[in-house]
């Protein structure tokens, strides 16, 4: 089959978008390809269309596990056979799903990067035939990438393993600087970058400078309807701005990372079908949501990086139609701002006495503790040493970039249920058609389960019994009540395991490029995030595009800073574009200057101002450029 005829069976699109086609070619040509795609540029079809058509498993290397097992349910939904491994599950599932590759049971396999370095993966993984590599959020391979993660760097090892297998690296955000880093990192035989342009020209970029920013949020809201994504930085504040909307008569729920999965999964999807018109979030939103007709992303604090920035503003008009990205600035935010950069990177002295007081709280000797791993509460540890709870998290993580020690702050654990009333017994209990609807599912698709726990993946089971996950599990709830199971919902628990064996906090290394560098690089990252944000003058699009090596031809008319009006009655974009337009005419030695698509009377003020700065020269009803 051509790849266009598996685009249509599999997933019944007539034509590719963008770039898509492009890096399906170049990957099915066998090349190592660096795919650079906006947010929402369809970045899953590149890699799964190309390896539909080859013979294998497709390896697909991403940190997202909620991401993971989205697409690993929609695959199985177009009838394509894929499964993910991710922490959590038993040893022995792990097994059954890597045999399952080798014999060919599946097609894609998904991993986290942190499964790289297991010897039980790297085993299986000798006999897997796998066809390509795609590594998902490459950007955390680059230690100039403002995610780096040192798990990553495991993948220059896995290909060494699979030696003449192409890799694929997809991300939305990346510098020139990171781009040139992840073919080193992966190995790329030869550069090759297909890149997709950022520019966005249904999307508005708008910094508003508010004094009071809930009243100029609820303004917002009011002036431009339809669906909204509103992100702030604290958990806290997720709750107080929704029941603010809320009773300002704006229907609104909230989501962070420390809420149940399946509350997650309930407001996500009442969202996506307009249950609520907004959702107020931390970061953890966003990532794989599938929503095109989202108008507004407001931003109510100034973020750590354009990278976040960018990708996050991204996820608004992917329909095509008039949206915003708009950020909240006020004054305070500048102290704000530069009190994330201790709270990023506290000193040595401190993340010194983070490590003494984690070995304290493991009970850890001196050369004791390497591979030994321990669920962690941040909170219950800060307390008990009255210590800052985001100085000490970023003390954790940079011990985990050190190499000391490995902290995942949301270790998954898959739900577990186990039968306790006997087959023959379920007969005779009376339930309701839904929950012998659920049961029946159940007991078709995992076996043991009467005589020991089974772990169960919920998003299946809900599918296939044609409920919701909030539904699953209020019902296995109920059974459980009723003595019928027992059942251990999916849950996210905290984890840090010892890399190494425990020294004195005194013989820490501080590796330069892992400490000092990075502070620098996130001092830079700030600075260039504020330096957008204060700009008075120039185009929030052509600003963007910049910072990503990209040139805007043309200002984009519809930003704040285009839409300011200027003396002549203009609008700076209407200006400048005007402006650029002239002198470009002009260089190739044309003067026909009206023809630009402006009005006579604004091109005439154009000229006029440009020759009174002396940049334009009329002479004999002629119109010339200046000498330098």
């Amino acid at each position: 089959m051509t790849y266009l005829e598996i685009l249509k069976e599999y997933w019944g699109y007539d034509s590719f978008r963008g770039i898509q086609q492009q890096i399906i070619e170049s990957i099915g040509s066998g090349r190592d390809t660096l795919g650079l795609m906006p947010t929402g540029g369809g970045k899953s079809i590149t890699f799964q269309v190309p390896a539909m058509a080859m013979d294998g498993v497709c390896l697909v290397i991403t940190p997202l596990i909620a991401l993971m097992k989205d697409q690993v349910r929609i695959l199985r939904e177009h009838n394509i056979k894929a499964a993910a491994i991710h922490t959590g599950m038993s040893r022995e599932q792990i097994i059954a799903t890597m045999e399952n590759c080798i014999f060919g049971g599946y097609k894609f396999l998904y991993v986290s990067p942190e499964r790289l370095s297991s010897e039980l993966f790297q085993t299986k993984l000798r006999h897997i035939r796998v066809c390509l590599i795609t590594v998902d959020e490459s950007h955390c391979i680059s230690q100039w990438g403002y995610d780096f993660r040192p798990s990553y760097l495991q993948i220059a090892d896995i290909r060494k393993m699979l030696p003449g297998v192409p890799v694929l690296a997809l991300t939305a955000t990346a510098t020139p600087i990171v781009t040139e880093d992840i073919q080193d990192k992966l190995g790329f035989k030869e550069k090759n970058v297909i890149r997709m342009s950022f520019y966005r020209d249904n999307l508005s970029y708008v910094v508003r400078n508010t004094e009071n920013k809930l009243m100029e949020l609820k303004h917002i809201l009011e002036c431009v309807p339809g669906s909204g994504i509103v992100y702030v930085r604290n958990r806290m504040g997720t709750k107080e701005i929704a029941d603010f909307l809320n009773a300002e008569g704006i229907p609104a729920t909230f989501y962070h990372a420390g809420l149940d999965p399946i509350v997650k999964d309930e407001r996500q999807r009442a969202w996506t079908e307009d249950r609520y018109r907004i959702v107020v979030a931390t970061n953890a939103f966003g990532m794989g949501i599938d929503k095109p007709d989202v108008r507004t992303v407001i931003h109510m604090d100034i973020p750590s990086s354009i990278e976040a920035y960018f990708q996050e503003a991204g996820r608004a008009g992917r329909d095509g139609n008039r949206s915003y990205a708009v950020l909240l600035h006020s004054p305070g935010d500048k102290r704000t701002v530069s009190k994330r950069i201790t709270d990023t990177f506290p000193k040595e002295d401190f993340i010194r006495s983070v490590y003494e007081k984690l070995a304290y709280w493991h009970e850890m000797a001196v050369g004791d503790g390497r591979g030994c791993s321990y669920a962690f509460s941040l909170g219950e540890f800060c307390r008990h040493y009255s210590l800052p709870v985001i100085p000490t998290d970023s003390a954790l993580r940079i011990l985990t970039r050190m190499g000391y020690i490995e902290y995942v702050d949301e270790m998954e654990y898959s739900a577990k249920l186990h039968f306790t009333a006997g087959r023959d017994e379920l007969y005779l209990i009376h339930q309701d058609a839904l929950t012998e609807q659920i049961m029946n599912t159940i007991l078709r698709l995992y076996s043991g389960i009467f005589t020991d726990y089974a772990f169960i993946d919920e998003h299946l089971i809900a599918s296939r019994a044609g409920t919701d996950r909030k539904t699953l599990y209020d019902t296995l709830i109920g059974l459980q009540r009723q003595g019928v199971v027992r059942y251990v919902p999916e849950r996210r628990t905290p984890v840090i395991t010892w890399k190494r064996e425990r020294v004195e906090s005194d013989r820490l290394f501080f590796d330069p490029e892992i400490y000092r560098s990075r502070l620098e690089e996130f001092k830079q990252r700030i600075g260039a995030m504020t330096g957008y944000v204060t700009r008075t003058t120039g185009c929030r699009s052509a600003i963007l595009l910049d910072y990503f090596g990209e040139r805007q031809k043309k200002p984009c008319l519809h930003c704040d800073l285009c839409q300011e009006k200027t003396g002549n009655g203009m609008t700076r974009g209407e200006h400048n574009a005007i402006m650029e337009s002239v002198l470009e005419i002009l260089k190739t030695g044309s003067t026909n200057i009206y023809s630009i698509p402006f009005d006579k009377t604004r091109i005439d003020a154009v000229l006029h101002e440009l020759t009174a700065e002396g940049r334009l020269v009329m002479k004999d009803g002629t119109i010339t450029i200046a000498d330098e």
